[in-house]
């Protein structure tokens, strides 16, 4: 039988902890669209090293401090997040395979959504320089303006996309 979810006020007080503790341990806050990044450089560096290192936007991935492109905190926090997302879902007895999906789409179609619209938040997070937990959490975090402004556009756009989808869910 699976077990509640956590209340929300209790799970964004924890997160909002976990983005104090980051800016205290790390320096940094918290981020994840810096990881495929990082690890489509690896791959470009592994098949073609020259090509890599003459590309502008993978070299960089292999010089200063960061002279290996998986020694960043954040290629760490990805996986940490994927492990604690497991080790969540085994705890509270969620952990199965299933695609939760309306009865009015297929689960090749709730795939192909879910796809894409990764793709488009992937293709933004590049555009904007950074994803939503690196622009809203960290950003609005610091109460940098550009943090909050993402975050008004950010809900503004779910909310006015919600409503083109939403005949999908019910």
């Amino acid at each position: 039988m699976p077990k509640n979810y956590w209340n929300p006020y209790l799970a964004g007080l924890l997160l909002g902890l976990t983005l104090l503790a980051a800016f205290m341990v790390a320096g940094q806050g918290l981020g994840a669209s810096a990881a495929p990044k990082r690890i489509v450089a690896l791959g470009c560096e592994t098949f073609n090293a020259q090509w890599a290192g003459s590309n502008t936007a993978i070299n960089k991935y292999f010089q200063g401090e960061d002279a290996h492109p998986l020694k960043n905190w954040l290629i760490l926090e990805v996986v940490g997040v994927l492990l604690g997302g497991f080790i969540g879902a085994v705890s509270a007895g969620r952990l199965k395979g299933e695609v939760v999906r309306g009865p009015r789409i297929s689960v090749r179609g709730r795939l192909l959504y879910a796809f894409f619209g990764g793709a488009i938040m992937g293709l933004a997070a590049a555009i904007g320089r950074g994803c939503t937990s690196g622009q809203a959490l960290s950003g609005g975090g610091t109460l940098a303006a550009g943090g909050w402004a993402y975050m008004m556009m950010f809900f503004g756009g779910a909310y006015a996309l919600a409503w083109v989808v939403r005949r999908q869910w019910t």
